[in-house]
């Protein structure tokens, strides 16, 4: 901000005026945050106590727009809300980290929710414990200690803040202080080094040469003011709500002593405080005060009045360069004197939303990073069929996977072919038949179901070829207005979504007509991706059609398009039964005209009367949810007209790629930066429970779901949560509500005049409300792991933790399948194998819905994965490639060595190895892993350089065409893929290698 501007607030009559009563009134806008500001130029350190989470938060984001060097930090709300629940270590590492900075640094301002000021906190050790590169003043065996001595878990893999492992003379831990985990490795007693890792992939990512280690909990001893050093100042950021809402906590954990002793009451914090002189901020002007600061005029389409003004805005790019800009968020602007600072809202009409923090280092799960496979599960292996694996089995100086058959029947597969073995994947509560060895009625399934999958393809093939030989005009590259949407996008796009704009852009920009499907979960940006592209096709004049399955769909879509519109001259409408029959008549008659550019709808748009003046785009929103005649009616659509579907069904990899060749297909897989995994309870239905969780999201200025899916009982929690949160307004909807009705029900939530949403499941799939993170499942024990896995993606649409709760009724948990549901959804991590279970139940859907029936149910007769490895088989045999895959190459020449168990102790950890072994198809790829293994378990083995020695001469043969090698020292079988024998006498396995190069020549030349 320029100084003038600060400088002469500060140094004006009514500003030192309210300055010296202590008391700032009337406060609008972005204005306290501003004076927050120009106190801190005061005051060295600040503390200010605000209502909200939310509220602290925008305090803390607008204050660095005021004043960029500022350190201004946040003080989270411990998360714990019941009796005998622990506060998560990210909340407690941050609230450490944030206070251990703001006492230990010269100037800050620190921002406080009102509760998270009246929980008690530790007197002193703020900083734990710190380790360097080179130091050896802690050992290995100090270091665990030490850990578990400051409250961290020890664990096989670490993946979330507060836990750490041990493998030889590495230790894995992830600080509750830090944004990323930490891998220290030892030689001797010696800190070797200390390397960041990503939790998904456990690669490292870059040395670093020390850390501090806080505690994994937090000490509550005394209050935030009291350790206030002295000369301190406090805000208080209006004192009566704060007391009321100090007053309705204390109350609300009244019933638990525990809790009561931890914290203390604004009325004390007030007290305490009073040493420190302490300032008041008020909303509100008592009688015969001067107004500070007023309202910013609204210049929406009148940037040329603007004179001597102030702009805090993201788009630049508009004005001319003699006016004052600083790139940043208000929430509004406001008036001080001849001074106007303006927003985004007084010169667009858009509302801020709150800047993100920057991006995390973790890319994702990392494949098979944790097995797949536990004792008792069912698997397939290629050649004989569906078995249960029974664990590993050391024999001699081996190990191999035990599998147990129909009527007894045992194999134990040794290393080189556990690539053959696949875990078993279908729909939840599907239980195949254990097959029996020998005979042919594997092999007969098999060839069935690969005959049915030639089928397929080869209709794809052909349908994909017909689509290359149509043409149409193509759209121009990128104008002015492509630009100005990018700009005004409020989020850093992913680089999947990066990824996908350019696909859907390129393919307008072709003269081959657009048929892309577009995969992504809900909130990671599809949405955005079909908006690029309807702009683009709209700023050529041409019309352009989004149909969804539902009226809630659509007038989610509606309401987001004409936000993101607002300055462009685009017409957009909505045809659904949320409108009425005149209105819907209207939108007619002006789609026919031309008139409107945009048009979102359910199927109302595909019946008769309904026409366009030039339609060039149709986007279809969850495409498998129409029927036949719905799907019909689109081909009559959209010849020679570009069409972008969309699903947040998600599609696996392995399918992706084998059917690259086949459909234009692009997959949005990673999660928008800032994303935290859901945090999720399992607890019997506790009203307490309830009031608590929804009081606190409401607090951080979130919204609830309350999911409860028997509508005849739906008025019977109405009255439970009216009764517990008499001050809230609770909204109803269930799919038998009149449409009409439904509208205003969800009209209401989107706009945030109701801050809970009790409803059935009717919220399952599609919406994407990122102010709602929190949801409240009841009876989640009788919903099914795929269902409760999209219920619960409902929420943690945003940079904000989001939370579920999942209830139950003691009295049903009597069976063995409840107990096991149960224990599943307890599983529901990021990494764990519920949710592992619940995506693949939900991928296996989406293949379904991609492929259709008839092989949905061969998926189901073989399993997920060997489905998968035969089509991509079928795929390249249609493309001539007639080359095995590394699966498929057999080395079996004796002793090919082990994961011995004190280099990886995890069972589950050594068969993901073994596997994944198997799969590498590159000399680069073995190389890459083996620098994986030397990151995360320390020097390899000899016993495991003899695997890679297999690995490696495995490649190599696959690379030659060779389907398998068998012998021993002396006489080697070499099989072609093309069915062709040949022996050698050799010794040694270099001289083996350089006949599979020769041989691989020969075959080469000869096809």
């Amino acid at each position: 901000m320029p100084q003038e501007i600060f400088k002469k607030i500060k140094t004006s009559d009514i500003f030192k005026k309210n300055l010296s009563k202590k008391a700032f009134l009337g406060l609008i806008g972005s204005s306290k945050s501003f004076v927050a500001a120009v106190l801190s130029s005061e005051v060295e350190k600040i503390v200010l106590i605000t209502t909200s989470s939310s509220e602290a938060q925008w305090i803390q984001n607008e204050v660095s727009v005021f004043s960029p060097e500022l350190q201004a930090s946040f003080l989270p709300t411990p998360d714990a809300i019941f009796h005998g629940e622990r506060i998560s270590a990210e909340i407690v590492g941050k609230r450490l980290k944030v206070l251990s900075e703001f006492l230990n640094q010269d100037r800050g301002l620190l921002i406080i929710p009102i509760r998270s000021a009246m929980y008690k906190t530790s007197g002193e050790g703020f900083q734990g414990f710190k380790i360097s590169r080179g130091g050896g003043e802690l050992g290995l065996d100090k270091l665990v200690d030490k850990l578990v001595k400051y409250g961290y878990e020890r664990l096989s893999v670490v993946g979330e803040h507060g836990e750490f492992s041990v493998k030889g003379g590495i230790v894995d831990v992830f600080p509750a202080n830090s944004d990323y985990p930490v891998r220290v490795e030892f030689f001797g007693e010696e800190i070797e080094s200390i390397r960041r890792f990503d939790p998904g992939t456990q690669r490292s990512k870059g040395q670093i040469d020390e850390i501090n280690i806080f505690s994994n909990s937090e000490k509550r001893e005394k209050s935030l003011v009291e350790i206030l050093p002295k000369g301190t100042g406090v805000i208080f950021d209006e004192k009566d709500l704060l007391k009321g809402l100090s007053d309705q906590f204390l109350k609300d954990v009244s019933l638990f002593p525990e809790v009561l002793k931890d914290i203390v009451s604004f009325n004390k914090l007030e007290e305490e405080a009073k040493k420190f002189n302490p300032f008041y901020f008020s909303s509100f002007l008592q009688a015969g005060e001067e107004v500070l600061f007023s309202a910013a005029e609204n210049y929406i389409g009148k940037h040329e009045q603007i004179k001597k003004s102030l702009l805090i805005t993201e788009h630049s790019s508009r004005f001319v360069s003699s006016l004052n800009i600083v790139k940043g968020r208000l929430r509004s602007g406001f008036k001080f004197c001849d001074i106007e600072i303006l927003s985004d809202k007084e010169l667009f009409g858009i509302k801020s939303t709150m800047t993100k923090t920057g991006a995390k280092l973790v890319e994702g799960v990392g494949e098979d990073i944790r097995a797949d496979f536990n004792i008792g599960d069912y698997v397939v292996h290629e050649d004989y069929g569906i078995a249960i694996y029974r664990g590993l089995k050391k024999i001699e100086e081996g190990e191999f996977i035990f599998l147990e058959f129909g009527g007894g029947d045992k194999l134990f597969v040794p290393p080189h072919a556990m690539g053959r073995v696949e875990k078993y994947s279908s729909e939840e509560g599907y239980k195949p038949k254990l097959s029996k060895m020998g005979g042919v009625s594997w092999k007969n399934l098999k060839s069935k179901i690969k005959k049915s999958v030639q089928d397929m393809t080869k209709e794809l093939l052909t349908l994909y070829a017909q689509r290359n030989m149509e043409e149409k005009i193509p759209y121009s590259q990128d104008d002015a207005w492509q630009k100005e949407l990018s700009d005004s996008f409020p989020y850093e796009e992913t680089q999947d979504q990066l990824k996908a704009i350019e696909d859907v852009k390129r393919d307008l920009e072709s003269i081959k007509p657009m048929e892309r499907l577009l995969c992504g979960d809900v909130g990671y940006g599809k949405t955005e991706v079909a908006l690029r592209a309807i702009v683009k096709v709209a700023s050529e004049n041409k019309q352009v059609a989004v149909l969804v399955p539902t009226t809630i769909l659509a007038d989610q879509h509606y309401h987001y398009f004409k936000e993101r519109l607002m300055a462009f001259p685009l017409k957009v409408e909505m045809l659904s039964r949320f409108k009425s029959k005149s209105e819907q008549k209207k939108i007619v008659e002006q789609l026919k005209t031309g008139e409107v550019n945009i048009i979102i709808g359910t199927h109302r748009i595909l019946q008769k009367d309904v026409g366009f003046k030039d339609l060039g785009l149709i986007v279809i929103d969850e495409e498998h949810r129409f029927g036949v005649v719905h799907k019909e009616k689109f081909k009559k659509l959209k010849r020679n007209i570009d069409l972008l579907s969309m699903t947040a069904t998600p599609i696996p990899r392995t399918l992706y790629f084998s059917l690259a060749g086949t459909r234009n297909l692009t997959l949005i897989q990673t999660p928008p930066a800032d994303r935290s995994p859901v945090r999720t309870y399992i607890t019997p239905f506790n009203e307490m429970i309830i009031k608590e969780a929804i009081l606190r999201e409401v607090d951080r200025g979130g919204q609830v779901f309350f999911v409860h899916n028997k509508i005849e009982s739906i008025p019977r929690i109405a009255a439970v949560l009216k009764r517990l949160l008499p001050d809230l307004s609770v909204s109803i909807a269930h799919g038998r509500m009149r449409e009409t009705e439904l509208e205003k029900v969800m009209e209401k939530f989107l706009t945030r005049k109701s801050e809970v949403l009790l409803c059935t499941s009717i919220i399952e799939s599609g919406l994407d409300i990122s102010n709602a993170n929190t949801i409240l499942i009841d009876n989640a024990d009788k919903l099914g792991l795929a269902q409760l896995y999209q219920l619960r993606g409902r929420v943690g649409r945003s940079s904000a933790r989001a939370y579920a709760y999942l209830f139950y009724d003691p009295e049903n948990l009597r069976t063995e399948e409840a107990m096991s549901r149960l224990k599943a959804i307890q599983e529901f991590t990021s990494l764990g194998s519920g949710y592992k279970l619940a995506l693949r139940d939900l991928e296996i859907r989406g293949a379904g819905n991609l492929l259709g029936a008839q092989q949905h149910g061969h998926l189901l007769s073989v399993g997920f994965d060997l489905y998968c490895e035969l089509l991509d088989e079928v795929v390249k045999e249609a493309k001539g490639i007639k080359a095995p895959t590394a699966r498929q190459v057999i080395i079996d020449i004796g002793k090919e060595g082990l994961i011995p168990e004190s280099y990886i102790q995890d069972e589950q950890q050594r068969i993901s190895i073994y596997r994944r072994l198997n799969l590498l198809s590159s000399l680069e790829e073995l190389k890459d892993f083996k620098e994986e293994l030397k990151d995360r378990f320390g020097e390899i083995p000899k016993e495991i350089l003899k695997l890679f020695d297999f690995v490696e001469l495995k490649i190599k043969a696959q690379k030659a065409g060779i389907i398998s090698i068998c012998g021993d020292k002396k006489l080697i079988i070499i099989e072609l893929v093309d069915g062709r024998q040949k022996r050698f006498m050799v010794e040694g396995k270099d001289r083996l290698r350089e006949i599979i190069v020769r041989l691989g020549s020969i075959f080469v030349s000869k096809k």
